[in-house]
């Protein structure tokens, strides 16, 4: 059962990773760092020809995790290419990610373990069905976000800290100074936020006397000065700034500057009134009723509460901030659905709560069902730039123009597939002709000026008026010059229609509407280049 339950969290998170395996502008630092470490290596002749010196961000992201996951994609990567299935470099942008949710479910399943240790094992079995029957857990855990990156750490300590028997009243001081580091490593490396979930956890830890404050303070320090270390050395290498220590940068730049209300402002219920709930879908429910009737629950519960409070004093709010807090509401969300699913199913009520458990997780597949099925359809950059690749395989002197909004829902790196680099060693060959091919990503280019730019040969570009009739109309780009030979569509809206409750059909009651976003342009005069 263990082992199947393992098998069960891994194959929902591949599954999500399969179905929609491009990616989106967020997850674009990480993805492509990996595809650069992977690609050129790390030494210093190496890293010239890195994107980030191109394309910056806003803030720099540390190296950290990227040049982790390069290394450990690599055993994925060799298994792929012995069983024949890497044809060419998107398999690989599919590999990383496998391998980056594989590392995450590694997390879930020691958090599974120290359920079912503390609550029994029914309750470590509601637990997997309760977070694979969720979307945004399963669906991102393999995307390149920083958040995902730190998601493991903060579960391997949170399984440090309530790995015990049914009884115990305290974790060994062993697991709580590990957890400690393992909590200071994640604020210092990947996300700042972790402080907010670090300071009352130690708070827990010091009322309830799990250790001292003296060996707190070793530990942090400790911990500390050996995680800024490590990413002033790593990173001011790979950036070519010295001194330089990502998540400082990013702290100064988005909390103390305050531009991180650029990307928007919400009201301090938020994530208590939105995005908690869209997280956890029925775990909202039943991670309450597991907090009333076991004071263990309470107590796993509320330094992730306060974290989530602190949180919601800073103005700008995103459902990944409060990601590291799902896999505990999971727990206590289990320790209540195991106690209304053990009551006696003799009488009324022990039936109505077993049917009330179980409609709530059929409530979560259908939840997630939609959400998945949104997602597949929003990411019409990735969808482009294979096509574009599909329909000028045989096509020599190839200059394409990507737009930015390709570039940002999809059009990575690893989709490049027909233009150096190629990762050494393995059965990728390069494609016929790939040495002519060359893909653009100049950004905030017109379609005047592209149009003026004789190297151009092809673009994706993005449609500006999608209520246009006419989708070439609406590129900007002059037709006497220019052929539309693929219009590309994505997600536009959601539409509720109740009707279909009667004619039988439930299913359809949510649906989307596709609208043309992209279109592949060829310059007139190309088609025998």
């Amino acid at each position: 059962m263990s082992t199947s339950l393992d098998v069960l969290l891994l194959a929902t998170s591949w599954i999500h990773v399969l179905l929609a395996p491009y990616t989106k502008v967020e997850e674009s630092f990480n993805l492509h760092a990996t595809h650069d470490v992977l690609m050129y290596g790390v030494s210093s002749d190496a890293l010239k020809n890195y994107d980030h010196f191109v394309f910056p961000g806003a803030v720099p992201r540390t190296f950290i995790g990227s040049v982790l996951l390069a290394w450990l994609s690599t055993p994925f990567i060799q298994a792929a290419n012995a069983l024949g299935l890497l044809s060419d470099k998107f398999q690989l942008q599919i590999a990383v990610r496998l391998a980056l949710a594989t590392y995450n479910v590694v997390g879930l399943s020691l958090l599974r373990r120290g359920v079912s240790r503390r609550y029994g094992g029914p309750a470590g079995v509601l637990f997997v069905l309760l977070t694979c029957t969720q979307f945004h857990l399963p669906f991102y855990m393999g995307r390149t976000w920083p958040n995902m990156f730190a998601l493991l750490p903060v579960n391997i300590a949170s399984f440090l800290l309530w790995n015990r028997a049914p009884n115990a009243l305290r974790p060994t001081s062993k697991s709580v100074h590990t957890a400690i580091a393992l909590l200071t490593f994640t604020t210092v490396v990947f996300r700042s936020e972790v402080l907010l979930l670090l300071g009352p956890l130690i708070l827990q830890a010091l009322i309830s006397g799990y250790t001292s404050l003296s060996n707190i303070i070793k530990v942090g320090i400790s911990a500390g000065l050996s995680s800024i270390a490590l990413t002033v050395l790593v990173d001011s290498y790979f950036w070519q700034r010295w001194p330089l220590w990502p998540e400082l940068y990013g702290i100064y730049f988005n909390v103390v500057q305050g531009n991180s209300s650029a990307w928007g402002v919400s009201p301090f219920s938020a994530y208590f009134t939105s995005h908690l709930p869209k997280l956890l879908l029925s775990s909202s429910i039943l991670s309450v009723v597991g907090a009333v009737i076991d004071a263990r629950v309470r107590a796993l519960l509320w330094p992730a509460i306060v974290f989530v409070i602190l949180l919601s004093v800073l103005p700008h709010k995103e459902w990944r901030f409060i990601v590291y807090v799902v896999p505990l509401f999971n727990v206590a969300a289990a320790r209540g659905a195991t106690w209304l699913v053990s009551m006696r199913k003799s009488n009324i009520i022990g039936r109505l709560c077993f049917l009330f458990v179980a409609g709530l997780l059929v409530a979560n597949c259908v939840a997630t069902y939609f959400f998945t099925v949104t997602s597949m359809a929003n990411y019409p950059g990735g969808e482009a730039l294979s096509r574009f690749n599909e329909l000028y395989a045989s096509r020599q002197n190839v200059h394409v123009h990507i737009s930015n909004l390709a570039a940002q829902t999809g059009a990575s790196l690893f989709l490049q597939t027909h233009a150096p680099p190629y990762l050494p060693g393995y059965s990728i060959a390069p494609p016929e002709h790939s040495a002519y091919w060359r893909y653009d990503k100049t950004e905030n280019l017109t379609p005047t000026a592209l149009t003026a730019s004789g190297n151009i040969t092809h673009a994706i570009a993005e449609i500006t008026d999608r209520a246009a009739p006419n989708s070439f109309a609406a590129t900007g780009f002059p037709k006497h010059q220019w052929i539309m030979t693929a219009v590309i569509t994505g997600l536009e809206r959601l539409r509720l229609d109740f009707a279909r409750i009667k004619s039988m059909e439930p299913w359809k009651v949510l649906s989307f509407s596709r609208g043309d976003q992209l279109v592949i342009l060829e310059r007139r005069g190309q088609s025998q280049s």
